[in-house]
């Protein structure tokens, strides 16, 4: 996608990772739209990004209520004749209680930004781009937690719901029209105001926006930032193997319990059904 000239939304866009890709899209010539619930660091925002000559404007609201992203879709389609990107990036950390011990409002809580505010954009947004068929794209902003667990002992709440945010993309992928372009953001650690732990070695948000920006322009669908996550992902799935192989080794014919050649073989059966 050439983003000249194309409208990016990005919720959660005042600060953080958020306004970072709005400085790489605007830099590209996109023109922004940026949402959250805090007016004055949207103004702030906005401000700013002018003061680079990227044409900028906000809608404030919460992607926890639909209708407030359906509200914003519509100030994007009414202001810009379009919203031809739109970048999920609005998250709220928190919950360092162990499962077993937080309390279940302030997950649920979570869930509603991190998770379902996710869903509201892609559902809002992408209802707009599989009708009118135009080139489109759906960004979502996960975390090395999609991956593996980066704090370990705590934050069950947020891994799970960033875990989550890879599989509902991962599906995605799958089912959206070829016109709509599609992209998970894994971030490590960053600094934004969503880390807690604020120190030299979190990647400055700039530098992490622009190694994101050329993968957005390559057109991936994995955009990934720290290299030592191999390291964490490699101990996962070491472990994981090692149990098929000591417990469920491959053998002959076990393809047959595949549910994807399964549902290929389903498919394949239906077609030659009605073509006889």
């Amino acid at each position: 996608m050439d983003f000249a000239g194309k409208t990016a939304v990005i919720t959660g866009g005042a600060t953080g990772i958020g306004f970072a890709l709005a400085r790489q899209l605007g830099r590209a010539g996109a023109r922004i739209i940026l949402f959250e619930p805090r007016e004055n660091r949207l103004q702030e925002a906005v401000e700013a990004l002018a003061g680079e000559d990227i044409d900028a404007k906000y809608f404030v609201g919460d992607v926890s209520q639909p209708e407030e992203v359906d509200a914003l879709a519509d100030f994007a389609w009414a202001e810009n004749g379009r919203g031809d990107i739109i970048i999920n990036n609005a998250g709220v950390g928190g919950g360092r209680a162990s499962v077993i011990d937080m309390e279940l409002a302030e997950a649920r809580r979570l869930y509603e930004v991190n998770f379902w505010g996710v869903w509201h954009g892609i559902s809002t947004f992408g209802k707009r781009y599989k009708a009118d068929g135009l080139p489109s794209a759906i960004y979502t902003v996960g975390s090395e937690n999609s991956l593996f667990n980066a704090l370990p002992r705590s934050g069950g709440a947020y891994v799970s719901s960033k875990h989550a945010v890879l599989g509902l993309m991962d599906v995605l992928r799958r089912e959206a029209p070829d016109n709509i372009r599609l992209g998970v953001i894994l971030p490590g650690w960053v600094k934004s105001e969503l880390s807690e732990l604020q120190a030299d070695a979190a990647m400055d948000t700039d530098e992490f926006a622009a190694l994101i920006f050329r993968q957005m322009q390559a057109g991936e669908f994995y955009l990934v930032s720290h290299p030592y996550n191999v390291v964490r992902m490699k101990e996962r799935w070491d472990e994981v193997y090692g149990v098929f192989e000591k417990y469920a080794p491959r053998h002959e014919g076990d393809d047959q319990g595949d549910v994807q050649l399964w549902a290929e073989r389903m498919r394949a059966q239906r077609t030659t059904q009605r073509d006889d």
